[in-house]
């Protein structure tokens, strides 16, 4: 099923309730007689690559079992699942708002983005001050900051609720006048490869099967696979280095918090001010006080963390000398498709590996991984591309603008020259600063301004994290390596991706 990519599409697309409950009386679902959509709780969420094995891991003889994993542990696991069951049931109704949605457009031979523009933004009437100091006179004691400060956000706030309510209008009005038959009480996943093709509804003939559900919430799923395992993992390290600790602490005859003084806590070298400052100096972007005001709580941390290293070493030490199995495994990313047209590539588009890169101007792990991903392409030559996707975080005020400023200079062809000044100036990324980059490099200011100033290239950047979210994206930077995303960002874990993507078959 084709994809969409606009964030009001994404608005209409999920503006009516979980298949089966009613979005008001203008929303007429046609149901068949033997199913009634609704959610339950008792629907398996389809998240376990296998079932969980009885033992988890053997420690020098000794089994450590499902039934040995915290509550905590359990509880976290089992309400990420359940993350996959509410999906299920809104991606039924976010496709079949889609579908109702290209019908329509194609009805009155127009773009899906045009009749957006047509119904919600065009009716939507803007905020005016007034209304947003009455939102803040009433909702005051939750709002934190005076009025100038936050007046934006609430005119943002109350637009995209105006936009809300005339999308669940659009898609309410568009369902009433469709046959929307929906055969499933339950979304269930499929349980066999056969049960892919088993149609969950259908809108106007067109059938909606478990295979679009499935396919669609694949990041989803694997990133729920992904945490499940942590979370097990990270409860059994947390057993096998008590276990272990509390043998060695008998083996010394001691008790377990003295092993952890001489072996931890007396081996922490005091936090100078001179390795504090220096800390602050590279993290600055992201601290929002003075150095003196930061400082106690600089020191604090560095100290906790020298601490956790020399836990970490001990530990290791213990697990080296000891007999451990494990039998859990990471779950096997799945391939994505992500689209790589009109994208700013670097190498040779027939290369046998494409890498691509969610990324955000503003984000200090992304400057650190491009020496890492330009030795990569030094070293694989024509085997490797690059392709750079935008993710700007919302905690990164100026992200996005900058995004839009790369854009504009990709207009000009001078994108990596741009992107460059970027990562080396991601303290300084205010308006005025994105265009002096633009007079630095040579480009025609007259047109980067006008880009910028004008949003020309915000839908791109828009697109580009619909994508990233679809991708299962939910952090800076995300690579994906032949469409699977990559467990690490480092030289050494990117090298191993390649390799395994440069030795697998051909994809069908």
């Amino acid at each position: 099923m084709r994809k969409l990519k606009y964030q009001l599409l994404v608005m209409v697309m999920l503006a009516i309730p979980t298949a089966g409950q009613t979005a008001g009386p203008a929303a007429t679902t046609k149901t068949s007689s033997n199913a009634t959509a609704s959610p339950t709780s008792t629907v398996d969420c389809g998240c376990e690559t296998a079932p969980l094995p009885e033992v988890l891991a053997v420690l020098n003889g000794v089994k450590i079992t499902k039934h040995d994993l915290s509550p905590d542990t359990q509880a976290r696991v089992a309400k990420a699942q359940e993350q996959v069951v509410e999906a299920r049931q809104r991606e039924l109704d976010l496709q079949i708002n889609s579908l109702l949605l290209e019908s329509e457009a194609k009805r009155l031979n127009i773009s899906t983005q045009k009749l957006l523009e047509n119904e919600i933004i065009a009716k939507a009437q803007e905020p005016t001050e007034a209304e947003a100091q009455k939102f803040y006179d009433e909702n005051k004691t939750r709002i934190s900051g005076e009025f100038a400060a936050v007046k934006n956000d609430i005119i943002t706030y109350l637009r995209d609720a105006r936009q809300r309510e005339l999308a669940g209008k659009l898609a309410a009005r568009l369902r009433a006048a469709a046959n929307v038959q929906i055969l499933v009480k339950d979304v269930a996943p499929p349980a066999r490869p056969a049960e892919r093709e088993r149609v969950f509804a259908t809108v106007n003939n067109q059938r909606i099967t478990s295979a679009d559900i499935e396919d669609s919430l694949a990041p989803l799923i694997f990133n729920v696979q992904e945490q499940a395992y942590l979370l097990r993992k990270r409860d059994l390290d947390l057993k096998i280095n008590d276990i272990l600790l509390a043998g060695e602490a008998q083996k010394r005859k001691v008790t377990t918090r003295a092993l952890l003084e001489s072996e931890v806590d007396t081996k922490v070298q005091p936090i100078t001010e001179a390795q504090a400052q220096t800390f602050y100096n590279e993290n600055k972007a992201r601290i929002s006080v003075e150095f003196a005001q930061a400082k106690e709580e600089i020191i604090k941390y560095l100290q906790e963390t020298e601490a956790q290293r020399l836990g970490l070493e001990l530990a290791k030490r213990l697990q080296l000398a000891a007999a451990i199995q494990f039998f859990i495994n990471p779950p096997p990313a799945p391939v994505i498709k992500i689209a790589t047209d009109n994208q700013p590539m670097k190498g040779s588009p027939s290369a046998a590996v494409t890498l691509v890169e969610f990324t955000d101007f503003q984000c200090p792990a992304c400057g650190q991984t491009q020496s890492v991903l330009e030795k990569l392409l030094g070293e694989y030559g024509d085997r490797v591309r690059l392709v750079v996707r935008d993710f700007p975080l919302n905690e990164h005020a100026h992200a996005f603008k900058a995004a839009e400023a790369a854009e504009a200079a990709r207009a000009q062809n001078k994108y990596w020259e741009y992107a460059a000044l970027l990562f080396a100036n991601q303290a300084a990324l205010e308006l005025g600063q994105l265009k002096e980059y633009a007079s630095r490099l040579g480009l025609d200011r007259t047109k980067f301004d006008t880009a910028l100033d004008g949003g020309t290239f915000a839908d791109n950047v828009r697109r580009d994290q619909l994508d990233g979210e679809r991708a299962g994206v939910f952090s800076t930077p995300t690579i994906f390596v032949n469409g699977r995303r990559a467990g690490e960002r480092t030289y050494e874990g990117l090298k191993a991706a390649i390799e395994a993507a440069l030795k697998a078959p051909p994809a069908p």
